[in-house]
């Protein structure tokens, strides 16, 4: 007992010393940013404290008790080091949740990034990264509502959702879900779940999950397993390609990101593609910087030109294929067909166990997901959607302003039903 209670002087010691060098500073800076970076830190390292404490010595507390200590937390780019650390210590974490990823649609104007962090007495744990958005920025609302007022959230471009370390329980976790989501004056959730990682079915309690289609993953056991699984027609397009004189580089470098922005953009405009597609120099400049280590960029060159590319991602045994693009003219080659086969031996001598395509345009069986069927025949993940309403009074107050009844708000397969263009409805 005299060595536990010396641990723990030695603890609150670190910490208090920890907490005063933080304390002086904001006072001496006297910022008004600091002195709010300073109180989210403090706040931090006491319920660490506290939780050290309480975990260590298996203090017993009522059910109420508990939640004061655990429950659900909000964590945001300004604690982006405390966000990427749970991350990283959950087992089956992807690159969609760690900060880096979302900061680059943070830069996109996609709203504020925030991390869901959820931990119970007995350690079992859930996270979710979301994003929130002010219903007031939509064009829709303009000079219609303040800022501030209404928002909703959705999870990042991508894939996301609730994923769990432990046996969660999930009743608990969805009222300290609706509780922290109402505080924030968020009154609905839109999810992509993780095809992959198959986390729609463990959210079914949380959400009205949908399926939606399928998408497609590379298994990356070995480079046998890889090309025994490409379909014979797509098998003798790679070999086309190579034969035409397409060679494929990879590389990290952030110089290369201008030409990517190019071939893409104009893959987009020959797509006809929405606006939001088209993402600016800042959102590069943060997959560079912020993501540094999680991504390499891929392509093809013909006689010395770049004329296909593609932005892979990763983290913890999974890479996925992001941004891609290709000129048009020199599709006749399959230059994408034979960049992502190598891709997909890159990512088996790296490591990675899967390599996730993702499926068609709105989850279809179209051109594209047929593209990417090509590459493994035995492939059957499903997307899925989520849904939640959290508070139906500013839900239907946005509604109202759009000039839909709840009646007609069953006729809109758009969520949130109040941001639907009459054109998608």
């Amino acid at each position: 007992m005299q060595q536990k209670i010396t641990n723990s002087v030695t603890i609150c010691h670190q910490y208090i010393l920890g907490i005063t060098s933080i304390v002086k500073y904001i006072l001496y800076t006297k910022t008004l940013f600091l002195i709010r970076t300073g109180i989210r830190y403090i706040y931090w390292h006491l319920t660490f404290l506290w939780r050290t404490f309480i975990e260590k010595y298996g203090i017993s507390y009522s059910y109420n008790q508990r939640l004061t200590h655990f429950g659900m937390e909000i964590i945001d780019l300004l604690q982006s080091d405390i966000w990427d650390k749970i991350v990283k210590s959950f087992p089956n974490y992807d690159v969609y949740y760690l900060s880096g990823y979302v900061k680059a649609f943070e830069a996109h104007g996609d709203g504020k990034p925030v991390l869901l962090y959820y931990k119970e007495s007995n350690g079992s744990r859930a996270i979710c990264t979301l994003i929130l958005r002010d219903v007031a920025n939509d064009v829709l609302f303009r000079d219609k509502i303040s800022s501030n007022v209404y928002f909703d959230a959705v999870t990042p471009y991508g894939y996301g959702g609730f994923i769990f370390d432990g046996d969660v329980d999930i009743e608990n976790l969805t009222r300290e879900f609706h509780h922290v989501l109402k505080e924030n004056h968020v009154n609905s959730v839109f999810f992509r779940f993780h095809p992959v990682l198959e986390n729609a079915n463990q959210n079914l309690k949380i959400a009205n999950v949908i399926p939606l289609g399928k998408t497609i993953a590379i298994d990356l056991s070995s480079p046998e397993v890889i090309w025994e699984n490409i379909v014979s027609k797509n098998r003798n397009v790679i070999r086309k390609a190579e034969k035409s004189g397409v060679k494929i580089h990879n590389s990290s470098e952030s110089t290369l990101f201008k030409v990517f922005k190019e071939i893409y953009d104009e893959t987009m405009r020959g797509d006809n593609a929405e606006d939001y597609y088209f993402f600016n120099e800042q959102f590069y400049d943060s997959i560079a910087n912020d993501l540094e280590g999680n991504y390499e960029i891929f392509y093809a060159t013909h006689e010395e030109k770049i004329i296909s590319m593609a932005i892979m991602i990763f983290a913890n045994d999974q890479m996925h294929y992001h941004l891609s693009g290709s000129l048009r003219e020199y599709r006749s080659i399959a230059p994408s067909n034979l960049l992502l086969y190598k891709a997909a031996l890159w990512g088996y001598e790296h490591g990675y166990k899967t390599f996730h395509l993702g499926g068609g345009i709105g989850s279809g069986e179209d051109s594209l997901y047929r593209f990417k069927a090509a590459f493994n025949r035995k492939s059957d993940y499903v997307f899925s959607i989520g849904k939640i309403i959290v508070d139906k009074k500013h839900y239907n107050e946005l509604l109202s302003l759009r000039g839909f009844s709840i009646d007609d708000s069953n006729f809109i397969s758009f969520f949130p039903q109040y941001r639907v263009h009459l054109s998608n409805k």
